[in-house]
């Protein structure tokens, strides 16, 4: 083979680091935003929190101690603004036919690149100063404000709760230690999912005596039926079955409801609980051998059991969703507007460092410059992309909020189709991005808290030609059964019919999935027994 040269060209995409760290903080939900910005405060000593309650430094190491002026602590009583470009609040008006969308944008542009300078940059100010500081002391303030964290650190566990009855049981030492070893093993609904001799073997381990052994199944079988007397009624069951026959025994003893109804409701649950499933009324009639008015009246009363004790309990921390973006109504009628504003709870307040880079400006020529020099432009670029994460997320929420305005009047039947590539065009911006925009970020609005990709859904078939959303349809459904006959519940093929009747084009098969996605169980099992 003879050796040669050769010319070739090619194009590819560079992503420089600025712009891959503007989409990774792009897709960040506000937690991990919080974690990224903390993890960027610990690794650049440029960079800062601003907080309230400590007042600005002026430039330099040399005024670091000089007293602040009464005309300087004046303008610090002045409200904070944004950096430039930051946009932090747009209202949306509409007027009849038309909506006017009024955004407010800085002057300059964003430098991406930046110019490696050391020099104190207008940009190395705070960003964020509409957001209030922190305050992680308590205040002593009104019991009505008290934040939703603090209620939901204070709930008490299902553990907790049975630990404390334990604690009023006279027992032995050997009994109350198998107590608490079987409340330790329930799971979050109250279940005990592992047998007595699984944990007996987890515990004693696999080369202990077959007589030890024994001797501990014995010991959890009489802690079991003590924890399963404690509240919630039905804990510490190892089914289904079992567990609504322990809140049926605890009815029967505190003489709640007919001693007749809850003996075939036990007979039920022993032995008919997949006919009950299917609610078989028949059936479960000849396996009880009684009436069928007794037996639907059992069956009645099974259904107002609670199927996992534990759920009262639950960890209502994971619940909390901290909006990014807040729409509010202002008027009435057709003077009706809405104003949308990011929210100013989870906005990090940053800033450059001035004294470090001012200290920086003064030592040039020293050794290890260019590094630090790199830190101080990863600062502002961070900075930066942080402030064009919140104004796209304004963006795109101010956009949303237009194309969607009857929805905030009128409720999700007034949902209009829209997908990304709608909002992208209007904004000049690539799908991809308004996909990461709408991914894990809120709005609160007056129709309640909903992720933003909530707004988007594809468009059925009019027989005007129009379009309908999906959205819509499915509150139209869930409107439907909200209404129909419980002794004579609509079917798949009836609620097609019906949307049919209205203009809307909807298969049964298509009823039947936005059925699903809503929850609701089919016709025969939303039968009235």
């Amino acid at each position: 083979m003879k050796p040669g040269l050769s010319l070739r060209m090619s194009q590819h995409l560079a992503l420089t680091p600025q712009l891959q760290q503007s989409i990774k903080l792009l897709q960040l939900s506000t937690l991990e935003l919080e974690q990224e910005v903390e993890q960027m405060l610990d690794d650049n000593p440029f960079l800062e929190r601003v907080s309230e309650e400590a007042p600005r430094e002026e430039f330099g190491i040399s005024h670091e101690d000089t007293p602040v002026s009464a005309e300087v602590r004046e303008a610090e009583a002045q409200p904070l603004s944004t950096a430039p470009g930051a946009t932090t609040t747009s209202d949306v008006q509409d007027t009849g036919a038309e909506a006017a969308t009024e955004t407010t944008s800085g002057a300059e542009s964003l430098d991406w690149e930046g110019d490696g300078t050391v020099e104190v940059s207008h940009d190395d100010s705070e960003w964020g100063g509409d957001a209030p500081a922190r305050n992680h002391t308590s205040s002593g303030g009104d019991d009505d404000e008290a934040d939703a964290i603090d209620l939901a650190r204070s709930h008490e566990s299902l553990t907790d709760h049975l630990h404390r009855q334990a604690l009023s049981l006279r027992l032995s030492e050997v009994d109350t230690a198998a107590v608490r070893f079987l409340i330790e093993s329930i799971n979050d609904d109250g279940y005990l999912e592992e047998s007595l001799a699984e944990l007996a073997l987890a515990l004693a381990g696999n080369d202990a005596p077959m007589e030890e052994l024994e001797e501990l199944v014995h010991r959890f079988t009489v802690g079991l039926r003590l924890l399963q007397s404690l509240d919630p009624a039905g804990v510490g069951a190892r089914h289904l079955g079992e567990c609504l026959t322990l809140q049926l025994h605890a009815m029967n003893q505190e003489e709640e409801g007919d001693p007749a109804v809850i003996e075939v409701a036990l007979s039920i649950c022993r032995d008919s609980l997949d006919l009950l499933a299917r609610r078989d009324v028949k059936r479960i009639t000849q396996a009880c051998g009684a009436g069928e008015e007794l037996t639907r009246a059992a069956m009645n009363l099974i259904a107002r059991l609670e199927p996992r004790p534990g759920r009262r309990f639950a960890d209502v921390q994971r619940q909390i969703i901290v909006p990014d973006v807040i729409v509010k109504n202002i008027g009435r009628g057709a003077q009706m507007r809405f104003s949308v504003q990011l929210n100013p709870d989870i906005m990090p307040r940053l800033r450059v460092h001035d004294v470090y880079a001012n200290a920086m400006r003064g030592a040039r020529g020293s050794d290890g410059h260019p590094a630090l020099q790199q830190r101080l432009q990863e600062a502002r670029w961070f900075i930066k992309n942080v402030q064009q994460r919140f104004d796209t997320i304004l963006r795109v929420s101010t956009a949303i909020v237009e194309r969607q305005k009857n929805f905030f009047v009128h409720g999700e039947l007034a949902m209009r189709p829209l997908v990304l590539r709608d909002i992208a065009d209007e904004l000049g911006l690539h799908e991809s991005t308004i996909s990461r925009v709408t991914t894990a970020k809120y709005m609160s609005t007056p129709q309640g808290t909903f992720e933003l990709k909530y707004f988007f859904g594809s468009g059925l078939g009019t027989e005007t030609g129009g379009s309908a959303s999906s959205t819509a349809v499915k509150a139209l459904i869930k409107q439907l059964l909200g209404s129909e006959n419980p002794k004579k519940p609509l079917s798949d093929s009836k609620i097609a019919d019906m949307l049919a009747e209205q203009g809307i084009e909807c298969a049964r098969r298509t009823v039947a999935k936005y059925r699903e996605a809503l929850r609701i169980p089919p016709a025969n099992l939303r039968k009235a027994v």
